[in-house]
């Protein structure tokens, strides 16, 4: 889909469905191809989810909500971009499906430059966070912006490594979240010389809940994610596997088996991400991919949500067999649609139904859940 310009009102409208009950960004992206615009989406809402078996009101952002918001963002001098607006970044468009919306504080024109993800360890050695701060400066010195999470450790050092050539920090809350506290004075050097990224809304805390979507954004964003220092259960690792599913490079620096923050890029090692000791590891692999000289976005990872949500959805049997077929272990959409004897088109339909309705769910890679 070629990117368009769009109304004030179509963003109001596109932001206010983003911040509705029950609403993913998976839902949204199959609801937005069935109805092709959110002002006819916010009118469908209702029906749909009573369809999809809610009995209680569906709780949709106002308008009234959403200029509350609209009125933080100006007021801290922050800019909100929707999906498939121009200016949208080209890394996240390729996703399936990408983030419905972005708040961006800074230079938002950093977020179409060619981007790598420096990511590791929070309680970080010495000699993690030099290597990081030193690898982030010479990708600068290459052209590559550098994209983080401004955590403590690995992520902050990284942000100083890159803050003079081009660096993004994607937060979990919203752009004006400052957390760790002790970044308050990169936060502010970050947005002013580079840029603060979040899906979420102006003045949200970071709850656990947000950090696996923050940790998408950044590996999207990216061409490639470097771990520097991660134990084996860590958000770090979390980007990497996002990394590899959403068909980004994935690098890690190898260390010491004595020491715990070794075992996260070890492993990667082992299950066969690039070996990084210097920037000019990543520059050989990220300078020979397709499409880098002409600004492409890579491949998608996914299958794309078929536009072909236009079509009528099926009546109440076909949801009530998903119901049955559906678990809590995410099971492909493809899979259901054979099993239900039904089109993808009427499967995508009838689980919107359900997510609207709180009972099920729609997550990345065309698959869905019961809740």
């Amino acid at each position: 889909m070629t990117p368009k310009a769009i109304t004030d009102a179509e963003r109001r409208d596109r932001l206010r469905l983003s911040r509705t009950e029950t609403v993913g960004s998976v839902t949204a992206a199959a609801l937005m191809a069935r109805f092709g615009s959110a002002k006819q989406v916010l009118e469908a809402l209702p029906h749909l989810a009573q369809r999809g078996g809610r009995t209680a009101p569906l709780k949709i952002c106002t308008i009234a909500e959403a200029d509350r918001e609209l009125d933080a963002g100006a007021k801290l001098g922050a800019r909100l971009i929707t999906a498939g607006e121009p200016d949208f970044p080209a890394q996240l468009a390729a996703l399936d499906p990408p983030p419905p919306l972005l708040w961006t504080l800074g230079h938002a024109d950093l977020l179409s430059r060619p981007t790598v993800a420096v990511v590791g360890a929070r309680i970080a050695s010495a000699g993690g966070q030099r290597f990081a701060r030193q690898l982030a400066l010479e990708l600068g010195q290459f052209g590559y912006g550098v994209v983080s999470g401004m955590a403590r450790g690995i992520d902050g050092a990284a942000h100083e490594g890159s803050l003079a050539t081009g660096t993004i920090a994607v937060l979990g809350g919203g752009v004006d979240d400052i957390y760790p506290s002790e970044h308050a004075g990169l936060y502010r050097r970050i947005a002013d010389a580079g840029c603060v990224v979040s899906e979420n809304a102006i003045g949200r805390k970071a709850k656990a809940m947000d950090f696996p979507r923050r940790n998408r954004i950044i590996s999207g964003l990216s061409r490639g994610v470097v771990v520097v220092e991660a134990e084996l259960r860590s958000g770090s690792l979390i980007t990497a596997r996002l990394a590899g599913e959403q068909g980004r490079e994935v690098f890690a620096v190898p260390g010491s088996p004595l020491d715990p923050r070794s075992r996260g890029p070890n492993d990667l090692l082992r299950q066969g991400a690039t070996l990084v000791e210097e920037a000019q590891d990543l520059l050989r692999v990220l300078d020979t991919l397709p499409g880098f000289s002409e600004g492409e976005p890579p491949a998608r990872a996914y299958a794309p949500i078929e536009s072909a949500l236009s079509t009528q959805p099926e009546p109440g049997a076909l949801r009530e067999a998903l119901e049955v077929l559906l678990s809590p272990t995410p099971t492909p959409i493809n899979t259901l649609a054979r099993e239900a004897g039904a089109p993808v088109s009427a499967i995508l339909a009838a689980l919107t139904e359900l997510a609207l309705a709180g009972r099920a769910e729609l997550v990345p890679g065309n698959l869905a859940v019961k809740l």
